[in-house]
């Protein structure tokens, strides 16, 4: 029973780019974005044929707890008034439209209040059965990667044609670290687009030898405050001067996994769950197309 977990920001901000703003709606507003994102899931479908879906929701893209521990945490992303998260004029009003549309179709929508969509997934990803497969375009999922389980990422840097499926070897190419520590990896190299600093002078290079010296952080700060040979003098110093951040990183970091998530139907649909408003919003927002589409790959015709 293979489930397929869409990054629902991920995929929207994807599509909003990758098709041209001139595709507009009968009564003349950019429908670009909602267009993109119901053509990239029928290709989802198409090509991994899920049994379930699940669209994931941001219920708080800067979670208090997060915030908490670390406040800088992705201030970089906060607009001019420094409290919602910048994103193209054109594409905030589109946001609605897509998740009424997936939701008068019959595909789950689900998220979970102070708590963003990676969480959500990671909780579904250990929650459910496998195969799972997750699709999004940030790094920070591979940590769920789990050959035993077959949890595998669909990651969209390169677009849908051009996407990776990333599973252990990848990760262990791509970064020379150990498969299963790209979690590891990420806490100690940092994360820019979260302004996630990482410990303090250890780059990508650095903090892929460590990683594939040592299984987690905690082991990593033993290490520094002792005199282990698997760690070089100059990231010893490193750690033991960021210990501050050291302390926090994992919590910051890492998805959470066990969060409160209601045990709903994730199967795919085989008919409208409202087919009034599915048609409604398709009427309204020139969107034939594109459900015919979506339909064609969940074998409704």
């Amino acid at each position: 029973m293979s489930l397929l977990l869409v990054d629902s920001a991920s995929l929207w901000y994807r599509a909003y780019y990758a098709m041209p703003d001139t595709l507009i709606s009968p009564k003349g507003e950019p429908i670009n974005a909602v267009k993109g994102f119901i053509d990239m899931t029928a290709r989802l479908v198409n090509s991994y044929r899920p049994d379930r879906i699940a669209i994931c929701l941001d219920g708080n893209w800067r979670p208090s707890w997060r915030v908490e521990l670390f406040p800088k945490y992705k201030t970089n992303r906060l607009d001019e008034s420094g409290e919602e998260e910048e994103e193209p004029d054109l594409l905030t009003p589109q946001i609605p439209i897509i998740l009424d549309f997936f939701e008068a179709l019959g595909i789950q929508i689900i998220g979970a209040d102070d708590y963003e969509a990676d969480d959500v997934i990671a909780t579904l990803a250990k929650r459910e059965p496998g195969p799972v497969r997750v699709v999004t375009g940030d790094r920070d999922l591979f940590q769920l990667v789990d050959d035993n389980k077959d949890v595998k990422v669909v990651y969209l840097a390169k677009g849908i044609s051009a996407h990776d499926l990333v599973d252990s070897a990848w990760i262990a190419n791509r970064y020379s670290i150990p498969g299963d520590r790209y979690g590891l990896f990420a806490m100690i190299r940092g994360d820019a687009s979260d302004g996630l600093p990482g410990i303090k002078g250890i780059g990508e290079k650095g903090a892929a030898e460590i990683t594939s010296n040592f299984g987690s952080i905690r082991a990593v700060v033993e290490a520094a405050q002792s005199d282990d040979k698997r760690l070089r003098d100059i990231h010893r110093k490193r750690i033991v001067a960021d210990h501050s951040y050291a302390a926090i990183v994992e919590q910051l970091v890492s998805c959470a996994t066990s969060i409160s998530l209601p045990r709903v139907n994730f199967s795919v649909p085989r008919e409208a769950a409202d087919n009034e408003a599915l048609e409604k919003i398709t009427d309204d927002h020139g969107l034939a197309t594109s459900l015919s589409r979506l339909k064609a790959a969940l074998g409704w015709v």
